[in-house]
């Protein structure tokens, strides 16, 4: 759980780093791959990130901008872009408004009651739930990703194609 502001932030910074590793090694010819037709593809998957770092911080009161626009219902209401690297540019904008915005907060935000999705979360366990789910879906995509015979970049350690990096052959299977 995050116990100052600077925290969440330098966290973010790195996280938000690795996600971009996974969206750029995605080619638009394998954007499509998803399990099935009943599951989001790998686009769809990397639009929702850009589209939860715009709307749960707005819970909070965190006025995130973006190239996405909320809905009445305070949902997002714009489609995923055709190619990765607009997916990747609106990812980078929306993580940087969100950047800028929680700067706005003292660390006394962190520990403040936000009621979210009909529950009551503070501030640092929303913050928590928000790297926490990017983690999540960026580990499905991996997954999808080997599915679609693509590369999978180094996140938190080698891959089996980083091991050559450091001149190691990948452990065995």
């Amino acid at each position: 759980m995050f116990r100052r502001v600077d925290d969440f932030k330098t966290i973010w910074q790195q996280e938000a780093e690795k996600t971009l590793a996974v969206f750029a090694a995605i080619p638009d010819a394998a954007a499509h791959q998803a399990v099935d037709a009943q599951h989001r593809d790998l686009r769809r998957m990397a639009w929702h990130l850009v589209e939860t770092v715009l709307e749960l911080p707005q819970n909070l009161g965190l006025k995130v901008k973006g190239p996405v626009g909320l809905g009445p219902d305070g949902f997002i209401a714009t489609p995923p872009p055709a190619t990765m690297a607009e997916i990747c540019a609106a990812y980078q904008a929306v993580s940087e408004s969100l950047l800028d915005h929680i700067g706005s907060w003292s660390n006394t935000e962190l520990g403040r009651a936000f009621t979210l999705y009909g529950e009551s979360w503070t501030g640092a366990f929303s913050l928590y739930v928000l790297v926490s789910h990017q983690t999540h879906h960026r580990g499905q995509m991996t997954v999808l990703m080997r599915q679609a015979g693509l590369s999978v970049p180094s996140v938190y350690g080698p891959t089996k194609e980083g091991w050559a990096q450091y001149g190691v052959e990948a452990p065995k299977v």
